[in-house]
């Protein structure tokens, strides 16, 4: 099987922007499915679990605003 690297001819956006907006909304994504964690842990009163979720989804938004930084900066915004 032969594999073609995409470069960006099919998408129209270079493969390492293309990376970091997926990797933003990979972020952004993950966060918010954290917050459904966090209130499930906390409905089974769970703080140890619910805890956990909180520092995953600080570092999702931390992962998020770095993202969005380098895309503004590489994108001209």
């Amino acid at each position: 099987m032969t594999h073609t690297a995409e470069t960006g001819e099919a998408t129209g956006t270079k493969d390492k922007d293309y990376n970091l907006i997926w990797y933003v909304e990979a972020c952004l994504s993950n966060a918010l499915r954290m917050e459904t964690y966090i209130q499930d842990a906390e409905r089974a009163n769970d703080t140890e679990v619910a805890e956990l979720f909180r520092k995953a989804q600080a570092d999702s938004r931390k992962g998020a605003e770095l993202g969005k930084r380098l895309l503004k900066a590489r994108l001209g915004g």
